[in-house]
């Protein structure tokens, strides 16, 4: 289903083209990347899909009721400490203020918030300001998912969380674009990448994903000769099957049948 979608979109600042007939969509479920020189487009991209900038041309039509946003700088209240930040947010949105603080707590701990979700805003760094901007987009569950380099200034063990928490917004539906400038990450997160050059989308390329079982044994399996089974691994009493995605379900019905428990699914790519 069509989350959002830029239909022949121009956008001109004053005498300045930033973008010239862009055509694209966003489905739900799509990780999808946005790449690009800095001063390309891609940023400005990002706005109209949120809906904070409107064409100069052509249409954007956006069907979701629900919209988070990570913008490239993230201006936040500096005398509140990030908990009551987010519960403010969340009450805002129309979230109770019980749930917003434990969806904000749980956000800020995945994402290892120095100091805690009490910490007070002003005495945040960049990295973890980051973590903040990021909680805010992801308190009331969105449809649409729009993040402006969002791993910038983060540090190692919150980049995966980062990149866990995106691929969890996707699989619950939301559609879900990004910028960033490292290739690794976006191949390890994105589904499809479009190129941005001097404000036309010059290509788009399909990311194939695959999908990751972690199981505990049961009955004994012989996992190499499952037709649809790609690697096998075996590591402190676990076993990991890496499959196509989209054809790990007889996988699992037949580790279910033999007794084994599935402890994690989760996409890969």
């Amino acid at each position: 289903m069509e989350v959002v979608g830029l239909q022949n979109v121009s956008k001109r600042y004053g005498r300045r083209e930033i973008l010239t007939g862009v055509d694209l969509r966003l489905n739900a479920g799509e990780l999808v990347a946005l790449i690009g020189a800095n001063g390309s487009g891609k940023s400005t991209v990002l706005r109209l899909l949120v809906g904070l900038s409107r064409p100069s041309a052509g249409s954007v039509r956006r069907n979701a009721r629900v919209v988070g946003y990570v913008p490239d700088v993230f201006a936040s209240h500096d005398r509140l400490s990030a908990s009551a930040y987010l519960t403010h947010l969340g009450r805002v949105r129309g979230l109770a203020t019980n749930t917003a603080r434990e969806r904000a707590h749980d956000l800020l701990d995945r994402l290892a918030l120095a100091g805690g979700a009490d910490t007070a805003m002003r005495k945040l760094s960049k990295g973890n300001a980051q973590k903040v901007a990021l909680a805010q987009a992801l308190l009331d569950p969105p449809e649409l998912l729009v993040l402006d380099e969002p791993w910038a200034g983060l540090d190692a063990n919150a980049h995966s969380t980062l990149r866990e928490l995106l691929t969890e917004a996707a699989e619950q539906g939301a559609a879900v674009a990004f910028t960033e400038h490292s290739a690794e990450t976006v191949r390890a997160t994105a589904t499809r990448v479009c190129e941005i050059t001097d404000g036309r989308l010059t290509s788009t390329e399909e990311l194939h994903s695959l999908t990751e079982l972690s199981l505990v044994p049961g009955a004994e399996i012989d996992w190499s000769r499952h037709p649809d089974v790609l690697d096998v691994r075996q590591q402190d009493g676990h076993v990991t099957l890496t499959l196509p995605t989209g054809r790990h379900d007889a996988a699992l019905l037949t580790a279910l049948n033999h007794g084994w428990s599935v402890t994690t699914v989760r996409r890969v790519r």
